[in-house]
């Protein structure tokens, strides 16, 4: 929650000046109330519009809540789902991020699936159950063709906003936990095309070491993207 639309137009505009020579895809994700000002602003650019969040009806009594299509109208192509905040602040389940991607998928945006633990389940040793529960329950009947345009985000939640950030290898080593369930749900062409990214305080001084390991395919970005140079440290490092 960062941001007036003003203030969205104006950072954006900034930042996709430091960024057209990506060769990686990028993606900003407003607020909802920003979205039209940026995808304006962004119309000429490469940098492409997610949304925070989407529900996982196409319209009715969910006051407050933005359906799929709206937000593919309003011309957003990539959307946030399950992220810990979400979880955290406002009863999202695994369940729910579930029904929450196949109607993302349903209308034609690509999800960016958050899945990742809390300090107290790292510390009890079922890290990787949890993070196996989270990515099975969210993929629950979604088919191989869409699960292979899924983006999967790694958010270690002791992470997100603390200014602590795993190690490269211990990202790397949870990373390559969700691929491997991801290739004994779907095989290994399905795990080798899905993109994992590491979401816990990536910024400009780590993302290269972060983004060097093998199955970590990018990032998402929390307060280093409310910086356009920072922000665009890290595309460059993605290279």
């Amino acid at each position: 929650m960062n941001k007036t639309p003003a203030e969205a137009v104006a950072l954006v505009t900034e930042m996709k000046d430091k960024v057209n020579d990506a060769v990686c895809d990028v993606v900003v994700c407003p607020t909802a109330i920003c979205i039209p000002g940026v995808v304006e602003a962004l119309k000429d650019s490469q940098i492409a519009v997610g949304a925070q969040n989407v529900h996982f009806k196409e319209n009715g009594a969910y006051t407050g809540e933005l359906a799929g299509n709206m937000l593919k109208e309003a011309g957003v192509t990539y959307v946030i789902i399950g992220h810990s905040e979400r979880r955290q602040y406002f009863g999202e389940t695994d369940e729910t991020v579930n029904l929450r991607t196949k109607a993302a998928i349903a209308a034609g945006l690509t999800p960016i699936v958050c899945v990742g633990e809390s300090l107290c389940e790292r510390e009890q040793g079922i890290m990787d159950d949890t993070v196996r529960r989270q990515t099975k329950i969210a993929f629950l009947d979604v088919a191989p063709a869409d699960a292979k345009n899924v983006v999967i985000a790694y958010e270690p939640v002791w992470a997100i906003g603390t200014g602590k950030t795993a190690t490269a290898e211990q990202a790397d080593e949870v990373c390559g936990i969700i691929r491997a369930t991801i290739e004994g749900l779907y095989g290994k062409e399905v795990a080798e095309a899905i993109r994992i990214q590491y979401g816990g305080s990536m910024n400009a001084g780590n993302a290269a070491e972060l983004l060097a390991k093998p199955n970590i395919d990018g990032g998402l970005i929390g307060g280093a993207s409310l910086k356009a140079e920072d922000f665009s440290v890290i595309v460059a490092a993605a290279k």
